[in-house]
C-alpha cells in the first residue's frame, strides 16, 4: 500500500522524491562539514590547552551544532 502511494506521488510530482533526496544529502553534507569544522576547533583548544573553548566546542558538538 505503502508503495503504491509513493509510486502515485511520482506520476503528480515527478521531481519531488529526488529534490527531497538532494536536500537530505545537502543537509547530511553541511552537517558533515560543521562537524569536521568543531573537531578542528577541538584539536586546537587542547593544542592551546583552553579548557573554557575546549569544554564549549564539546557541548556544541554533543548538541549537534
Amino acid at each position: 500500500m505503502e508503495n503504491n502511494t509513493l509510486n502515485g506521488l511520482d506520476r503528480v510530482y515527478p521531481n519531488l522524491r529526488d529534490e527531497m533526496l538532494a536536500e537530505l544529502f545537502l543537509d547530511q553534507i553541511m552537517n558533515n562539514f560543521q562537524k569536521r569544522k568543531i573537531l578542528e576547533k577541538i584539536d586546537q583548544s587542547l593544542k592551546n590547552k583552553d579548557k573554557e573553548a575546549f569544554f564549549r566546542l564539546t557541548e556544541d558538538l554533543k548538541s549537534g551544532s
